[in-house]
């Protein structure tokens, strides 16, 4: 059975039923008197049930003011119980109600009718001891009140004086919590805590927080007024400034420059760094003399800034289809690169947003790296920039100055993104192999950062000062010889290797892409002009000597500028035709010759393979035996690695002498002279090995050299055959040379799928570990099967193959 308050002290009940009022961002302390607007139906009915009771209601704050209807568990447990001291009806229809809070109650049960809420609560029993303690705290809570009023301007003073006559500790706790700017919770905490002395406690600690957050406040906003006076006071005097040069005739063109770089600014979407810096150095500008020197600087600057395509990007073409005919349109061949490319699209278009890749194409002159990727951009959608990077030996060239010195420029990373107008570029960085450096710094080093994925995204311009973000521009790098490019660099990027062509890959560029070309730019294109393919293959076998088609081009344009000539002087001559035989006719004598391999079997002379700026060539190698002391005479400008491959050859055969039939001792007597022709040229690398052990072995034996077999290999002193590198360069050079058998080490056998099939079919390539196999394979011996009495790993039926001898 539930009771009303108001019963004689002798049969009241520990608990009663009041009308409940649900309030939103708010808490109503015991002794505290707060005027609430209620506009919600079961509100207002749960003050009405209370008017026409006892007047008394609970209050109690909601847990989530957004709720409009609250439960139980929406509803804190511990309220207020009040009296309505006053009730207005609005014309709007809420209820505008007075209440005093009377003493804390604790919820026990909630009652949710149609109509209103109503709750069964219980009197929360509090005492109060009246002690030192406690008077001790009431003043400490008095003079922290007092601060807080001082600081804390939209508190009445009034409130101070009053709550200073209070002298019951609970009724000053509530009146000083009711009065503080807390949070809902934090009151609500306050109100739950059994025990005045606690509550006196927490409400100090609360006001000691409170305190300083106005202080530290107080302290911002002096801060802020002093920087606000100073800037009132920069603004008087630049506009003082501004008089006076409006007086000597100076300040109309500068202001308008000053309002052109505040409309830039405004209207150009930067990074908020670039913001920043940019609104800081147009107030410096501001106070300069327009003709002064700084001021120019300053003006640069920002121009500089401004230009920069930070948020401008090209729109990316995804349709991979038409991407991969561009890139068959422009480049023959190449279809690492083009998969590559069609790759990278294939990903954009899943994720949407993708890091630049960094690519690095390695290849002889002429092969079409730089043309590459013009087509690259062209097949993506994107904006092209070039920079040469060959001779650049100043750091400075790539991070740029800085603006301390007297005309200072960004580098020339930002200067070409400047040129391109997106940030999102295909960006060629040429001859990457071909930097320097000295005491001025080394680029390839200012190069790491502008090609790491992880560290381009923040690149930082000595001039600009200011993060710049690479990881949108895909770079290409290009270069003709991988070991010249630093080890930390070649670690950045994707390395693509370009070999040198084919003659009938040669023959298809020249066909479809250069003959067409260079007939439109010399006005031929309406003519009936044919080139054949005779003439074609005499133009690439005499007249370049290349791995790719440059010197190719600049022949067949010699060629039509003569037609053009000759049309010019017959105009009714319109059928133009060049054949094998007319070549010689345009372009004189032939310059080179091709190399061939010997139409005799030499003793002491193989056909090694070499790799070069132009690609793969036939290196002949020569060895020749003389009455002497035992020297060892090396000629034709051979370098370290060559000269130690020699001796090691030679080792080999000192050690393998009584397997070949010779004397232990047969070097002592004798001098062993080896020599590569063409000795102006510098030859080096550890790939000769094989050549030159197999023509010392020929010329000590006097057994001759199968003219028709060429090798490349890397000899150790147990006669082991390492794998070397460039074998496609050095199978075009054998195919060119009509080389029937080429030996090339066991560990390169996974690279002779590379090599293309028309090499292949027409050059034999036979794998080889040891040594003792290239013997076998390579010397015109009359019976291979006796030769060394040690086992063989060589494949006895390629020693059947024979060929006519000549001595």
């Amino acid at each position: 059975m539930l009771y009303w308050p108001g019963m004689s002290q002798s049969d009241s009940p520990k608990t009663y039923l009041l009308p409940l009022l649900p309030l939103r961002d708010i808490v109503i302390f015991p002794h505290t008197v707060m005027p609430l607007f209620v506009g919600r139906k079961r509100s207002i009915a749960a003050v009405e049930a209370a008017m026409e009771q006892t007047k008394e209601i609970v209050l109690a704050a909601q847990r989530d003011a957004r709720e409009n209807d609250p439960n139980a568990a929406e509803v804190f447990s511990v309220g207020t119980c009040a009296e309505i001291k006053r009730l207005l009806r609005l014309p709007d229809g809420t209820v505008k109600v007075f209440v005093g809070g009377l003493r804390r109650v604790k919820i026990l049960n909630f009652i949710d009718d149609a109509s209103s809420l109503s709750v069964e609560v219980e009197d929360i029993a509090e005492q109060t001891r009246l002690d030192v303690e406690t008077e001790a705290l009431s003043r400490a809570l008095i003079s922290a009140f007092e601060t807080y009023v001082k600081l804390n301007k939209q508190i009445d003073a009034e409130i101070l004086v009053a709550v200073q006559a209070i002298d019951e500790a609970d009724f000053l706790v509530d009146t000083i919590a009711a009065h503080l700017s807390l949070k809902v919770e934090q009151k609500q905490e306050l109100l739950e805590v059994i025990g005045v002395e606690t509550r006196m406690e927490m409400l100090l600690k609360v006001l000691q927080e409170e305190i300083e957050i106005l202080q530290t406040e107080k302290r911002i906003r002096t801060r802020v007024k002093r920087q606000m006076e100073r800037g009132q006071r920069e603004y008087y005097l630049n506009e003082q400034m501004q008089a006076i040069q409006k007086e000597l005739g100076e300040q109309d063109e500068f202001q308008s420059e000053i309002l052109e770089v505040q409309q830039q600014i405004a209207a150009k979407e930067m990074s908020a760094e670039a913001n920043e810096r940019l609104e800081r150095e147009l107030r410096k500008l501001k106070m300069m003399a327009p003709l002064s020197a700084e001021a120019t600087v300053v003006r640069n600057y920002i121009d500089w800034v401004i230009a920069l395509p930070w948020s401008e990007r090209s729109e990316e073409e995804l349709n991979i289809e038409r991407a991969a005919q561009i890139l068959e349109e422009d480049h023959y061949g190449l279809d690492k690169i083009k998969q590559r490319i069609i790759e990278h699209l294939a990903v954009l278009s899943l994720v949407g947003k993708l890091k630049g890749p960094i690519l690095c194409f390695v290849g002889p002159p002429g092969v079409g790296k730089t043309s590459l990727g013009r087509s690259i951009a062209r097949a993506t959608g994107r904006n092209f920039v070039r920079l040469s990077l060959g001779g650049v030996r100043d750091e400075a060239e790539i991070r740029g100055h800085r603006r301390t010195y007297i005309g200072a420029l960004p580098g020339k990373i930002i200067q070409h993104l400047r040129r391109a107008g997106t940030s999102n570029p295909v960006f060629l960085l040429d001859e990457v192999d071909k930097m320097s450096t000295d005491f001025r710094g080394d680029p390839s080093s200012a190069l790491l950062e502008v090609l790491d994925p992880e560290q381009n995204d923040a690149f930082n311009d000595h001039y600009l000062d200011l993060d710049y973000d690479l990881s949108d521009v895909m770079f290409i790098t290009t270069a003709n010889s991988l070991a010249d490019i630093p080890l930390p660099l070649r670690d950045r990027m994707e390395i693509i290797e370009l070999p040198g062509y084919t003659d009938e890959e040669k023959l298809s560029i020249a066909r479809r892409y250069l003959v067409p070309k260079q007939l439109k730019a010399n006005g031929l294109a309406g003519l009936d002009v044919t080139l054949s393919d005779g003439a074609l293959l005499t133009i690439v076998n005499h007249y370049s000597k290349e791995a790719g088609v440059r010197d190719l081009e600049r022949q067949i344009a010699a060629i039509c500028r003569k037609l053009a000539r000759a049309h010019i002087a017959d105009p009714k001559n319109r059928s133009l035709r060049v054949t094998r035989s007319a070549v010689s006719k345009y372009l004189g004598v032939p310059k080179y010759r091709v190399d061939k391999r010997e139409e005799t079997d030499f003793i002491g002379m193989v056909n090694g393979l070499a790799v070069t700026s132009h690609g793969g060539e036939l290196l002949s190698t020569e060895v020749t035996v003389m009455p002497g002391k035992g020297k060892l005479l090396l000629t034709g400008k051979l370098g370290d690695v060559m000269q130690e491959s020699a001796q090691a050859a030679l080792s080999y055969l000192r050690s393998r002498a009584s397997s070949l039939g010779l004397d232990p001792d047969f070097y002592q007597g004798v001098e062993i002279h080896v020599h590569c022709p063409e000795g102006a040229i510098p030859k080096d690398g550890p790939s000769a090995g094989i050549a030159i052990a197999t023509a010392m072995a020929s010329a000590l034996l006097q057994i001759p050299v199968r003219r028709e077999v060429a090798m490349t290999g890397e000899i150790t002193l147990r006669g082991r055959v390492l794998e070397i590198g460039g074998l496609k360069d050095k199978a075009l050079a054998a195919f060119r040379s009509e080389v029937q058998l080429m030996l090339v080490p066991q560990d390169n056998e996974k690279d002779i799928k590379e090599i293309p099939l028309s090499v292949r079919r027409a050059v034999e390539i036979v794998p080889v570990s040891h040594m003792d196999d290239v013997l076998r394979q390579a010397l015109r011996l009359r019976k291979p099967s006796a030769f060394l009495s040690e086992p063989s790993t060589a494949l006895d039926w390629r020693l059947t193959h024979g060929t006519r001898t000549s001595h």
